[in-house]
Order: structure tokens, then sequence, then C-alpha cells
């Protein structure tokens, strides 16, 4: 009996280890400044597959995922850092037993899901002189604590 004739074994769409695969996708995409289409082009992909990648509805095979690493420039370790122990928890072998739930409910209100902080990161590192973003951290340091009810 395979996993799919099992029906104990409920792996879905939208597992948290595929979104957290996904966002770290899009994370790398946007810091490059690369569209989904440009990134959809260099995998002979459309960009609404890319959509559905970046949000984990789709799966991403392993090949795919090496040839995602290569052109966006990083190890394919890359999309597993900062992998919660929560997400990892979800892993298909260990929702088949029961160990968890197949269930995985993004999270909209994660700052680093947000293309706001993708903008700002990537603008950030587009400042060359290092002295310049060190005041520009220092400044959203202070202002940040400033403000009342928005530390």
């Amino acid at each position: 009996m395979n996993g799919n004739d099992d029906p104990n074994f409920r792996v879905t769409n939208n597992n948290a280890i595929d979104v957290h695969v996904g966002r770290r996708v899009r994370l790398r995409r946007t810091l490059l400044g690369m569209s989904q289409e440009q990134l959809g082009e260099a995998l002979n992909i459309t960009f609404q597959q890319v959509q559905k990648y970046e949000r984990g509805s789709n799966r991403i095979s392993a090949s795919r995922l090496w040839d995602i690493a290569q052109i966006l420039d990083v190890p394919v370790s890359f999309f597993f850092d900062d992998m919660t122990d929560d997400t990892a928890a979800n892993s298909p072998r260990k929702v088949r037993a029961g160990t968890t739930t197949a269930e995985y409910e993004e999270k909209p209100n994660d700052p680093m899901a947000r293309r706001e902080t993708l903008e700002l990161v990537r603008a950030y590192y587009n400042i060359t002189n290092v002295g310049v973003r060190k005041r520009i951290t220092e400044m959203v340091k202070s202002v940040s604590q400033a403000l009342p009810g928005d530390a």
C-alpha cells in the first residue's frame, strides 16, 4: 500500500514546509529584484506556477528546487534556513505518523512575508556605503523606540 492509498496519510496543499520553502524563494527573488515572470522564464514555466510555488500550494520538486537555487544564486539549503521546529514538525512523514496535523495556516501578519519588508531590505542593501547603512539602521531603531505603541 502506498501513501496515497492509506486513509491516514493526509498530505495536503499548503504543507508548512512547502509554504516555508516558497516564502524563501519569494524572499530571495524579491531581494534580487527579479519578477515572478523573470523567474518563470528562466525555469521555462508560467509566472502563475511561480506564484503557486511561492504560496506553497504546489510542492517544488528536488530538481526544480536545484534549478531555482542556481538561478537565485543560493545553495539549496537556503530554502530551509530559519525553519522553526513547528514548521519542521509538519513534514509529511510526521503528518502520516499522526504526530502533527496536515493543516497549516499561513501567518499573514508575519513581517518577513510582507512585500514592504522585502522592498525595504532590498533598498537597504542597494546602499553601498556601509557607514550610511549603519546610520540608517540606528535611525530606524531610534524612531521605533521613540514612537509609543509602535515599538
